[in-house]
């Protein structure tokens, strides 16, 4: 699995769409930080999750 973002990419999380666009913060592994516009920072494991990359 290899994951197609880095720090500072704009992301979705198609399952909670209500938390809005988010921007990655760092990426460990497969545990992706990422602030969120309406619920702040969320830990999302990649293996679990697939956020959407948004076009820059």
């Amino acid at each position: 699995m290899i994951l197609d973002y880095e720090p500072g990419d704009k992301v979705t999380n198609p399952d909670k769409k209500e938390w809005g666009i988010g921007q990655v913060q760092s990426i460990i592994d497969y545990k992706v930080t990422v602030n969120f516009e309406n619920v702040g920072k969320k830990v999302i494991n990649a293996k679990n999750i697939e956020l959407i990359k948004l076009g820059k």
